[in-house]
């Protein structure tokens, strides 16, 4: 029988129970296009104030860059929470973890001054683990992508694709499997390695190194293991805190929702959140998503407001588009407000941060994808079909560049009026206020509109 709270009245037949126990509420940060937005910043902002910044999804394929007097720090698998010295940063059960790149992340970081991350760090025990193997399998299927349809999939070769694939098919282990019996976790290993043989005979590894190392971080991550869905319970059931949940990769490279096949291989999107971390839907507060003032992506794939000219090269040249993980030049474009509306449809942003809107400063005039049209009419719905979305025609809305320096900028009326009007137009047109608007690099530079 279930009972009220602080009552030992059974609840009356068919009553629910209260709705007021609910718990406390998760910041969800998101990007809104194909990554790249500057998420990390919009996650430290909020992060300066939390008491937890947790990841849910993806592993050491995202990249975020987060500068703190003047240092740069380079986060791949750490949550970038991880600066505040006040806040616990977890990795989440949906994560999946490349232990020497954790280790090497956090040693790298701590030589430039970050102290004490392992001591704030909690992973959970049901995440999978990221071998040296899967990264050398992802290298392999990215060649013989290459060498079958003249085309791959540009990923990060971190080994992401083939450890959720091991996890999806039941081989994989996890770091619960890494702390439980090491004998058993031996004759596993062992297994999977083999399997992995038998499809790729040119794949040789060490088993015994591999093992031997393995067995070393096992040790050091021990102390930071915990039971992820019980520890989350009893974050949002306690006293008021504040939990952040920090968005990797973008809602346009979501396996399910994003520009299939070349996606990543897990859920960027909202329900991510839930099914990463072990939280129901009715603990998620705010979703705020990150947009660019244009438009970039990496890697290949269809790319509908694409400028492959002047327009395109000034803005990879001033925003410095290169990607953190990768190094590669990322392809630019005008801002495509179709996509960063298929993303709220998604995701139900509550409200929108608006990045690098400096970079446009020195434009004559500035377009925004507004629709697309296929055989000169109109679509609703974003195409899940690739053909299609290569053959969409994009109709623009133009605005007259505003010529003047923005980077200064601190509050919204420092904003010149025409670039008012450029973010008032994409804030009615996708129907979602615009909380913050960005203009450069540092945490100073994120202007706060409500």
């Amino acid at each position: 029988m279930s009972h009220q709270k602080n009552s030992n009245q059974p609840a009356a037949a068919g009553q629910k129970r209260p709705r007021s126990d609910a718990g406390n509420k998760v910041t969800v940060v998101l990007g809104a296009q194909w990554g790249d937005e500057g998420k990390g910043k919009v996650v430290d902002l909020l992060a300066t104030e939390a008491d937890f910044v947790c990841r849910c999804q993806g592993g050491n394929n995202a990249g975020h860059t987060v500068v703190v007097d003047g240092k740069e720090y380079d986060f791949h698998l750490l949550p970038s929470g991880i600066i505040n010295p006040k806040s616990i940063s977890l990795i989440g059960n949906g994560v999946v973890i490349h232990l020497p790149g954790l280790f090497e992340e956090g040693d790298k970081n701590e030589k430039k001054g970050l102290k004490g991350w392992e001591k704030r760090l909690i992973v959970s025990d049901r995440a999978h683990l990221v071998f040296d193997f899967h990264q050398v399998v992802d290298g392999l299927q990215e060649t013989e992508r290459q060498a079958q349809e003249g085309k791959n999939i540009g990923t990060t070769k971190k080994g992401i694709g083939p450890a959720y694939s091991s996890k999806a098919s039941r081989t994989g282990l996890r770091v619960c499997d890494l702390l439980g019996d090491f004998k058993d976790f031996s004759t596993r290993f062992k297994n999977l390695v083999q399997q992995y043989q038998s499809m790729y005979p040119s794949l040789t590894v060490d088993v015994e190194d591999q093992l031997k190392k393995l067995k070393e971080y096992a040790e050091r991550l021990r102390p930071m293991v915990r039971d992820g869905v019980y520890y989350m319970y009893e974050a949002l059931h306690g006293p008021p805190k504040k939990i952040l949940v920090e968005g990797a990769n973008a809602a346009l490279l979501d396996i399910d929702f994003g520009t299939y096949p070349f996606v990543t291989s897990s859920n960027c999107t909202v329900g991510g959140a839930c099914t990463g971390l072990g939280i129901p839907p009715m603990n998620i507060g705010d979703v705020f998503g990150v947009a660019k003032a244009y438009t970039t992506r990496v890697g290949i794939g269809a790319f509908p407001t694409e400028q492959l000219n002047a327009i395109g090269e000034l803005l990879q040249t001033r925003g410095h588009e290169v990607g953190v993980t990768t190094g590669r030049k990322r392809r630019c474009g005008w801002l495509d407000l179709v996509i960063v509306r298929y993303a709220h449809m998604i995701n139900g942003f509550t409200a929108i941060a608006l990045t690098k809107l400096d970079i446009l400063d020195v434009l004559d005039e500035i377009k925004v994808g507004v629709a697309y049209k296929l055989n000169g009419k109109r679509i609703p719905h974003f195409p899940a079909n690739m053909d299609v979305l290569h053959k969409v025609e994009v109709e623009y809305e133009t605005f007259p560049g505003w010529k003047t320096d923005t980077s200064a900028a601190r509050k919204w009326n420092d904003l010149p009026a025409k670039a008012q009007n450029y973010i008032r137009f994409i804030e009615n047109h996708i129907g979602v206020p615009i909380k913050w608007v960005g203009v450069g690099k540092s945490r100073e530079c994120m202007i706060q509109m409500f």
